[in-house]
């Protein structure tokens, strides 16, 4: 009877730890943040992040960005005319 390893990587960063079968993911991946996202009805994904940092980045990766077109629409690049 052999000890199953199983294997948890950082969604961002792709980071590896193990752990042998049965113990705990709260002692394996102290320090890590978990995060919860439904992806429809009844269905979850957790995504694991090794730190603060990576998940940042997830994090601002997920958010759209304002579409250039827009901020050049203030103008603020171009030259005022003058009174």
């Amino acid at each position: 009877m052999g000890t199953e390893k199983i294997r948890l990587a950082c969604h961002y960063c792709n980071r590896r730890v193990e752990s042998i079968s049965g113990e705990p993911p709260c002692e394996v991946l102290k320090g890590w943040f978990t995060v919860s996202q439904w992806k429809g009805s009844g269905e979850v994904c957790r995504l694991n992040f090794c730190s603060q940092q990576c998940l940042k980045f997830w994090v601002d990766g997920q958010l759209p960005g304002v579409p250039p077109v827009f901020l050049k629409s203030f103008g603020e690049d171009e030259e005022k005319p003058k009174k």
